[in-house]
């Protein structure tokens, strides 16, 4: 009874929340200007409620309108923190003081149930330890190759006969989907030495219905950071209600996979075969018999969702971006057949390391589309101690500090005028792909922390695009001038998918 009575009880918080916001919305004093709108007691809550859905179009709207791109965001239940878009800030967050802002214990608490103590979610010698052991293999010659090889596997055997047959038949794809099965396969291949099979439509004997699982846990581990009662999540997982529930039994599955996984791993070492499994990344922690399977499995899970998530979600917003932008289509084409024939290849020889190094334009057009829509669009930190941050905003100890990709691609200030348009030339200087400040892009992160896997991530997204475009034209289904809507996760998916159908150049 007393769980039941909870619903209504919050019915009329909400309506007399509603009711306080219409009354005193223009009675505020704060102006848009200065940043987040501010009420008496409820703080930020009222504009947060109305907002959360588009949270990324409302902050970015009022972080442009600030002076310093850095706005203070707070509400009831001791969410107070700042909220930035100011490479300045960005700098001096994840480098110049690095040590004072961790992951800290809010973000570890809501994400906890997933991804437990993996690098994602890990602080001091916990993350160093898990940092070091990765980036020793990840700065390896052979694991590169070793991704060569997977990316070109997975290409020619899988993803390319299933546009060939998809392109004959005329039917609809969900592009999202098959990138994400792509790159599930390749990251586990990768990490794991497992193969599920999942793009190719086979027998996995580990992962059926894993990737509905990850996607629904991912989804509703975010949704945590958007309650507007806080801790209302503790209540509803204590009774095991509504999103809880279905968070719960998400992870379950997640984690029997990813069991599944380190038994697996396990077997191979018993059988003596360390000399052959050493070359992926999950035997590199097992071999050091430091990790109890607890930590394995969030070590795997979190492996999973850098390799799988990131990519998949870039390359699906690119190919969107290039359905509206023939003529950046067009100087793809121009620059792979420029390579392929300086290289003596036909249509359909896959390219080696060297030759997708050239893919300058390329790599480009992909730069700039991640500049618009960002794998992880938001992160956030703790705040150890009392700080002021380069534009002279006052951070207080146990607040948190966000920084917001997403609304830096779209600031003025740091693109120009023409911030929100799709163009890749503003990378290219004297023909080649110009790199920049990784604390004024900081789609990779920056600093201590910046991603282990660049490197490889723009070897698999230039690898697709470049095998997809010179063989498919790829028209998207959607209205002519509809754009497609995003799904706020831990990363930055496309809502529904994305529908498209193949035809063979």
């Amino acid at each position: 009874m007393a769980v039941t009575a909870l619903e209504p009880l919050l019915y009329v918080f909400l309506v007399s929340l509603y009711v306080y916001v219409v009354f005193l919305r223009r009675r505020s004093k704060s102006s848009a200007a200065f940043g987040f709108k501010t009420y008496p007691i409820v703080g930020t809550l009222p504009d947060f409620i109305l907002n959360r859905h588009r949270f990324l179009e409302w902050s970015t709207g009022v972080l442009s309108r600030c002076q310093t791109k850095t706005a203070v965001f707070h509400r009831p239940g001791k969410v107070h923190g700042v909220i930035t878009a100011n490479p300045q800030v960005v700098e001096h967050m994840l480098k110049t003081n690095f040590e004072n802002y961790p992951k800290g214990e809010r973000f570890r608490i809501l994400l906890q149930d997933l991804l437990g103590t993996g690098i994602f979610n890990a602080d001091g010698e916990m993350w160093r330890f898990q940092r070091k052991t990765a980036s020793y293999e990840f700065n390896t010659k052979s694991l590169r190759n070793f991704a060569m090889e997977n990316v070109t596997s997975e290409l020619r055997n899988r993803l390319i006969p299933l546009l060939q047959s998809a392109a004959t038949s005329a039917r609809v794809l969900d592009v999202q989907d098959i990138l994400e099965r792509f790159a599930f396969d390749n990251i586990c291949k990768l990490a794991f030495n497992v193969d599920p099979v999942s793009l190719g439509g086979g027998d996995d004997k580990f992962g059926d219905g894993f990737m509905e699982a990850f996607d629904e846990a991912a989804s509703l581990s975010s949704g945590r950071f958007m309650y507007a009662i806080p801790k209302l999540y503790i209540l509803k997982k204590l009774f095991n209600l509504g999103s809880e529930k279905k968070l719960q039994k998400s992870i379950a599955r997640v984690h029997e996979y990813a069991d599944k996984i380190i038994a697996n791993r396990y077997q191979k070492v018993e059988e003596d075969s360390e000399h052959e499994i050493a070359d992926d990344l999950l035997s590199r922690f097992i071999l050091r018999n430091e990790n109890s399977p607890k930590h394995l499995r969030d070590i795997v899970i979190s492996f999973i969702l850098a390799g799988r998530d990131t990519t998949s979600s870039a390359l699906s917003w690119f190919f969107w971006l290039l359905s509206n932008h023939q003529n950046v289509e067009e100087r793809i084409l121009q620059e792979l057949e420029t390579i392929r024939k300086a290289g003596n290849k036909s249509i359909g020889d896959i390219y080696t390391f060297e030759e997708l190094h050239k893919m300058h334009y390329l790599q480009a057009a992909i730069t700039e589309s991640m500049r618009l829509y960002p794998p992880v669009p938001v992160d956030t930190k703790a705040c150890k101690g009392d700080d002021i941050l380069p534009d002279g905003t006052v951070i207080k100890k146990d607040w948190f500090i966000s920084y917001n990709t997403y609304a830096m691609g779209r600031m003025e200030s740091i693109w120009g005028e023409d911030c929100c348009e799709y163009r890749p030339e503003r990378w290219i200087e004297n023909g080649v792909c110009r790199g920049e400040s990784a604390f004024k892009y900081p789609v990779f992160h920056a600093g201590p922390r910046m991603c282990l896997g660049k490197e490889m991530a723009y070897i698999q997204m230039k690898s697709i695009a470049a095998s997809v475009l010179e063989r498919f034209a790829v028209e998207v289904m959607l209205e002519k001038g509809q754009s497609p809507q995003y799904l706020l996760s831990l990363t930055l998916r496309i809502k529904g998918g994305l529908p498209v159908r193949v035809r063979e150049r």
